[in-house]
């Protein structure tokens, strides 16, 4: 008997792993998404970075993944014909201050076996790279690259089409109960069964995770981030990406410079708590999304920990001459006039537990036959095809060809 499979989530995690079991044969697959397209939040919302592998643990699943998903990422777009730019990435340290964070940041790039990196000293280095920038050292990675996320995930989707699955658009997943081995899923309109589900449900995931009974930790705290856009006559300010050296307290990278696919410079994210699960500006407010998150055990460690971060994010996406002064450090030629607007916004599923702790590793829980993914937020676009394959392999019991 064919194995039926169900899996929850239309970004391209989700349907990276609907076209791993599709191709592989291993059973029926169907995928539900509940908005009318795929890619609807954090796919398409995110800055279309392709990660080398700099910032992550040694041995971390983020590392092992991301290093992983680079090369299956650039193979597929290679086949597919689709755009995958190689624009390089420069981790500026601004000040000496900020050179042991950028030694760690090198340490950890080598021990993730990142390729092509380069350590340059000295302003003269960093300006052969990108000539109008600031800063006394950097860490150079030339294989960091850009994409169109939501181009690919279209891309993977035909892929599932093509043997046999089948994706549903517009059905959301509003219960799931487990009968011994077999899982009833019911959605908008529709009930199914199945022997097993996948869940990949990104700002959802705590949503889906309560539907069967799972721990309620780790909870998703959203968090947004906007983009300002460079004015089309300035983009020659930025070849390829310029970052920060990122906070180690914080999970997240800090306001940097893209070149993206089509050529366009975005500037930012920051990230301030978001409203909303799916709040892409301050006017989407969700009563029940907050009031979640403040009555969550970990709302006031978090906030006792992080609150001067939190202030100064949020100020800076109130007044924009404060997030351009953030901006300007790499950059001193930067002009105000030059961030024309503010043209896009992502919301990250940024896990945390009780305890106050954002989870900063992919995290992965298993309720019989439902396998549930907990946590994963950037690289996870880059990672899409080896999670894939991780959870075939790891979780589903699939053995390996």
């Amino acid at each position: 008997m064919t194995e039926r499979i169900g899996i929850i989530g239309g970004g391209i995690v989700g349907i990276a792993l609907a076209r791993a079991l599709a191709q592989a044969g291993i059973g029926e697959v169907t995928v539900f998404e509940k908005e009318h397209r795929l890619a609807a939040h954090q796919t398409g919302h995110n800055s279309g970075v392709v990660h080398a592998g700099l910032y992550y643990a040694e041995g971390s699943l983020k590392a092992r993944l991301c290093v992983a998903g680079r090369v299956a990422l650039r193979d597929f777009c290679q086949q597919k014909n689709l755009p995958y730019r190689e624009a390089g990435k420069l981790v500026v340290a601004v000040d000496e201050s900020e050179l042991p964070a950028l030694a760690e940041i090198e340490r950890r790039s080598r021990a993730n076996g990142v390729p092509g990196l380069a350590r340059l000293d000295g302003a003269a280095r960093l300006r052969e790279i990108e000539p109008h920038v600031a800063g006394v050292a950097a860490v150079h990675s030339p294989h960091t690259a850009v994409v169109d996320f939501a181009a690919i995930t279209e891309a993977l989707a035909q892929d599932v089409r093509a043997a046999g699955g089948t994706i549903l658009l517009g059905q959301e997943v509003v219960s799931m109960a487990v009968a011994g081995s077999t899982v009833r899923v019911v959605a908008v309109g529709s009930e199914h069964v199945f022997d097993r589900v996948i869940a990949c449900a990104g700002l959802q995931s705590d949503v889906v995770a309560r539907l069967v009974g799972a721990d309620p930790a780790p909870k998703i705290l959203p968090f947004r981030g906007e983009y300002w856009s460079l004015s089309p006559e300035r983009t020659d300010l930025v070849r390829g990406m310029i970052y920060p050296v990122p906070d180690p307290r914080f999970p997240f990278l800090g306001v940097h410079f893209t070149r993206g696919v089509y050529g366009d410079v975005h500037v930012g994210p920051n990230a301030v708590p978001a409203l909303a699960r799916e709040g892409y500006g301050w006017r989407a407010v969700s009563a029940k999304d907050t009031w979640e998150s403040l009555r969550w055990p970990g709302a006031w460690p978090l906030a006792k920990r992080h609150w001067r971060m939190g202030v100064e994010e949020i100020s800076a996406s109130l007044v924009k001459t404060l997030y351009y002064r953030k901006a300007r450090r790499f950059i001193p030629e930067l002009a105000m006039a030059d961030l024309t607007a503010k043209t896009a916004a992502g919301v990250r599923a940024q896990a945390w537990g009780r305890d106050g702790s954002l989870l900063d590793d992919f995290a992965v829980d298993q309720v019989g036959p439902v396998t549930l993914l907990r946590n994963a937020p950037s690289p996870a676009a880059t990672s899409c095809l080896a999670i894939a394959d991780h959870l075939v392999y790891r979780y589903l019991n699939v053995r390996r060809p």
